[in-house]
């Protein structure tokens, strides 16, 4: 009886809402699943100061780096850094190859392969900036020194175009154009799909070019013509020379743009005026002039 009339009960509080609101009430829908985004962090041991593996509570082991050589690292880099990527100090001020801080906007992975690329591309232009000016200044190109200043060769009419090419200078930058496009192009297909430029396309000849399946290192016979880095270490040693020397190539490149804006001369003009008379030429008398000073 007590059953039949609580029916009765919810028979009317039904018909009571649909009067109501005018249709018969809808069962909210069930909530999405959210995606959720994880970054484990090592921790470290009170007793023994490194940090070990646990593997029921899901923790990860991390290098222990007190005989590491480090520069301003903190227990926030370190716990990303660990040591395995060439010429990695721990030094990440501003933390963007933290997987936890980046969010998601810049891949650490990306940052490690520009890196390498970027430091390349600098080791060429830095070399080739400033051996025009030596070997002109040696007398073994016919041009004068002051002719052939980096920044007075390309296209840029405000720095100078220069006409002694054996082709007219824009066609010969709208070239350069097009093969740096195929180039980089390829380049990026290989660091989204690894091995993929090793795909025949015709007669089989992009073989050679399938690499290592590391964008950073393809090696292979034109990548690493001479077989070096046999061995794990000695890959390691040479790829951390190889960044080292990046780094210093595009901090060389930034001060060649920083002198050429001030001074309006080439890497090798500034060289040999500083050896000349370092009392009044150098970066304080430099940037004295700018401002209208001479130190």
């Amino acid at each position: 009886m007590a059953s039949t009339s609580m029916v009765k009960s919810a028979a009317n509080l039904q018909a009571a809402k649909t009067c109501f609101v005018g249709q018969a009430p809808r069962s909210a829908p069930a909530a999405k699943p959210l995606a959720a985004r994880f970054v484990v962090r090592a921790e470290k041991s009170q007793a023994t100061g490194k940090v070990t593996e646990n593997k029921s509570e899901g923790k990860v082991t991390k290098v222990d780096r007190k005989n590491d050589t480090l520069y301003f690292a903190s227990d926030q880099s370190l716990s990303y850094l660990d040591g395995s990527l060439a010429g990695d100090y721990g030094f990440d001020p501003l933390g963007l190859s933290d997987p936890e801080g980046a969010g998601g906007f810049i891949d650490p992975a990306w940052l490690k392969y520009s890196e390498v690329i970027h430091g390349r591309w600098a080791m060429l232009g830095a070399a080739g900036c400033i051996a025009p000016e030596i070997l002109a200044s040696a007398g073994v190109i016919p041009q004068e020194a002051s002719e052939v200043v980096w920044f007075k060769t390309g296209v840029i009419p405000p720095a100078g175009t220069y006409e002694k090419y054996w082709i007219d200078p824009f066609s010969l930058f709208f070239i350069e154009v097009v093969a740096m496009q195929f180039a980089e192009l390829r380049r990026w297909q290989d660091y989204k799909n690894p091995g993929s430029m090793g795909k025949q396309y015709f007669l089989g000849l992009e073989k050679v070019f399938e690499g290592s399946g590391n964008p950073s290192y393809p090696g292979g016979q034109f990548f690493n013509v001479f077989n070096l880095g046999k061995s794990e270490s000695a890959l390691k040693e040479l790829q951390t020379k190889e960044i080292k020397n990046g780094r210093l190539a595009m901090l060389a490149m930034f001060g060649y743009g920083a002198q050429a804006v001030i001074t309006r001369e080439g890497p090798f003009a500034n060289l040999t005026a500083h050896l000349s008379d370092p009392t009044h030429n150098n970066i304080l008398t430099n940037f004295g002039r700018v401002f209208g000073q001479q130190l």
